[in-house]
């Protein structure tokens, strides 16, 4: 699976697209019209080393309205959430040839940049 899914009507998202240029073999998801299923987040969950929350978005508006950081959230919660709720997926999410690449910190969008490069 060579897929990135990302928020539309997010600018971080857009730039980080434009940034990285990935060409027509990858197969952009926009989270917002197409959420994640169970099974996508399910296999990504395995190939980040079994952490649903590693895949959570900390910063999502929901995430501070329903005050889920004082909450002792469980593996199954988390899973709960994201599939719930498509802005508490950390974005964007790129799977290039099996390796993950979560989020939009610099390191993160450099190594995406250099993988879509080879």
């Amino acid at each position: 699976m060579n897929k990135i899914f990302y928020l539309s009507t997010c600018d971080t998202c857009k730039r980080i697209l434009k940034e990285v240029q990935p060409n027509e073999s990858i197969d952009l998801q926009d989270i917002k019209k197409l959420h994640i299923t169970a099974a996508e987040l399910d296999a990504i969950h395995e190939m980040v080393g079994g952490s649903y929350e590693d895949l959570m978005n900390k910063r999502a508006r929901i995430y501070k309205l329903e005050g889920l950081k004082e909450q002792c959230l469980t593996e199954d919660n988390i899973r709960g959430w994201i599939l719930k709720e498509y802005s508490m997926l950390k974005r964007p999410l790129a799977i290039i040839d099996g390796e993950v690449f979560t989020g939009n910190s610099k390191v993160t969008v450099a190594d995406l940049k250099a993988k879509l490069s080879k």
